[in-house]
């Protein structure tokens, strides 16, 4: 189980994430205004799918509408799909590692370029 409040950091904000629900191979995490919520959830089958979401909402000035506010949100999540057997958690994770260290090499220059919309 996830430790009990979850954390994290946006834009040098620090931001508690109290647990508000959970069940079954899923979990979720809150801030105290839902700005933002960071959700684990496992679905079982023939492999294994393991989701780790992180939502965030805002209020921002309405690019159509100049003198009114609109609420925005996305979304950032990582899968993890695997077979039920083959992988030891071990390996699972070296995979993973890999994957995360090149998104962020290069002060995140992956990431920029896939938020860019580059290919």
């Amino acid at each position: 189980m996830f430790a009990d409040p979850q954390s994290v950091t946006i834009n040098a904000v620090p931001i508690s994430l109290p647990r508000v629900s959970s069940g079954d191979n899923f979990g979720k995490f809150s801030s105290s205004d839902a700005s933002v919520t960071e959700t684990v959830k496992h679905t079982y089958g023939k492999r294994a799918r393991r989701t780790v979401r992180i939502n965030h909402s805002k209020v921002a000035i309405d690019p159509l509408v100049p003198t009114q506010n609109a609420p925005y949100s996305m979304s950032c999540y990582i899968v993890f799909d695997v077979p039920n057997v083959g992988y030891t958690v071990a390996e699972q994770k070296y995979v993973v590692d890999g994957f995360l260290a090149q998104l962020q090499a290069s002060s995140g220059l992956l990431i920029t370029k896939t938020l860019g919309g580059e290919n």
